[in-house]
């Protein structure tokens, strides 16, 4: 690649996320001076599907909009409904929401670990190559995800959109004769996310460090998942929040002309959800063995290399599966599948914590309990500012070190990507590369 003029890199798509996109990097005398991450898919407009639908609908709407993580949207949606009707589900039939979403988590996690991110880290183009040398790694991946699988096919109805959740609770409940099977499935998981944690703790790391603010949200006494108030960390500074229903207040979406994607800013500034904020904000509150084996894996406090998000993703998988376990050992079968939830005007607000951040929903609706707005603020489009400044100063360090060549640019680019695990389909997907050099 000369320095001299521009010269025009063009990769097909990227591979090992969901999504199609493009990203256009501007070098002006050896100076990354533009990254813009180019989502080009058509809007989805799940927005405008929920208005005029009656207030029971949103959870099975939303839960189209990804097929990796509908859990998220169902249970953000659900939330934010209640919150409107001032219903608030708690007892056995929210532990058994946290349950459910753990499932996700378990799934989500493990899919992105070993299927997506590892093969950047052991040298092969995608896991199918890697199953042919590491076979047993990957069918170690395969059945963490299964069980992941096996807990939202019992509480969900079926392990892709679930339809056995609705506003209130459940459609059904389990018996506690069902869930012992899937006990026991989870405890053989048990060992193979120990083993997943201990595998990529092995990994080798390049230098990286973000340094946008992070939000998660954050619960007492427990690490958040299915609840929970939004709360920010700056770097070298205090977390403070604010109440779910400010969201918007804070996270202002914006239309930026080379992408169908919103992209969102925390009071004006960069910031980055999921895995990494989470455990910068709530590591602590993680059970004493699953801490001790993320200070085995080399995290020790907040975590701020991207490439490492693979391992703190590890700890998080060990922790679902150790809390799915804790809750179907309390689990006693709640007297009604759900508590209802009366049609009313107002405005209400929910947030969750998705594999890959925190997702918001608010809806508006009318006497009749009728949808008459939306709004959903999905993890990608708030990272999505983050991911173009970790482009750029990566590529920056690597132009630092000498004259770097079309296909090392696009690997370093697309491993950058990767670690932020996007799904594109929910922000409005990826990957060509345009590199200007002038």
């Amino acid at each position: 690649m000369s320095h001299r003029g521009s010269r025009v890199l063009h990769v097909g798509a990227l591979a090992r996320v969901e999504g199609e996109g493009a990203l256009r990097l501007r070098v002006e005398g050896g100076t990354v001076t533009a990254a813009q991450l180019r989502i080009y898919e058509p809007p989805r407009f799940f927005e405008a599907f929920l208005r005029g639908r009656r207030h029971t609908e949103p959870p099975d709407i939303t839960s189209r909009v990804c097929g990796i993580c509908p859990v998220a949207y169902q249970m953000s949606s659900c939330q934010a409904v209640e919150d409107v009707c001032g219903v608030t589900v708690d007892g056995q039939l929210a532990a058994l929401r946290r349950l459910l979403y753990c499932g996700e988590w378990i799934e989500s996690q493990t899919l992105h670990i070993y299927l997506l991110h590892a093969p950047d880290f052991l040298g092969h183009d995608s896991a199918i190559d890697l199953a042919r040398v590491r076979r047993a790694d990957v069918e170690r991946g395969l059945r963490l995800k299964q069980a992941g699988n096996a807990v939202m096919e019992l509480l969900g109805g079926r392990s892709i959109h679930p339809v056995n959740v609705r506003v209130g609770g459940f459609h059904r409940t389990p018996a506690r004769c069902e869930l012992r099977p899937l006990a026991e499935r989870l405890r053989r998981a048990r060992d193979d996310a120990e083993e997943t944690l201990r595998w990529v703790a092995g990994f080798d790391f390049p230098d990286a460090e973000c340094d946008a603010d992070f939000l998660a949200l954050a619960a007492p006494g427990t690490y958040a998942i299915e609840r929970g108030t939004p709360t920010v960390l700056r770097a070298g500074g205090e977390p403070f929040a604010f109440p779910v229903r400010d969201f918007t207040a804070h996270v202002a979406e914006e239309q930026v002309p080379y992408s169908t994607a919103l992209q969102a800013r925390l009071d004006g500034r960069r910031h980055l959800t999921g895995s990494l904020a989470r455990y910068a904000i709530s590591g602590h509150l993680l059970p004493p063995a699953v801490r001790e084996a993320a200070r085995a894996a080399g995290l020790d406090g907040a975590c701020r290399n991207p490439f490492r998000s693979i391992v703190v993703r590890a700890v998080e998988v060990l922790y679902a599966v150790q809390e799915a376990l804790r809750l179907i050992e309390a689990y006693e079968p709640p007297p009604h599948p759900a508590v209802q939830v009366p049609p009313r005007a107002g405005t209400g607000h929910g947030a969750t914590e998705a594999p890959r951040g925190t997702l918001y929903h608010r809806y508006v609706l009318n006497a009749d309990g009728v949808v008459t707005d939306a709004r959903l603020v999905p993890p990608t489009s708030q990272n999505q500012g983050a991911i173009e400044e970790d482009l750029r100063r990566l590529v920056q360090d690597e132009l630092a070190r000498g004259d770097a060549t079309d296909a090392e640019l696009t690997r370093l680019c697309e491993r950058a990507v990767r670690n932020h695990d996007p799904c594109i389909s929910c922000s409005a997907h990826f990957l060509d590369l345009t590199v200007e050099r002038a």
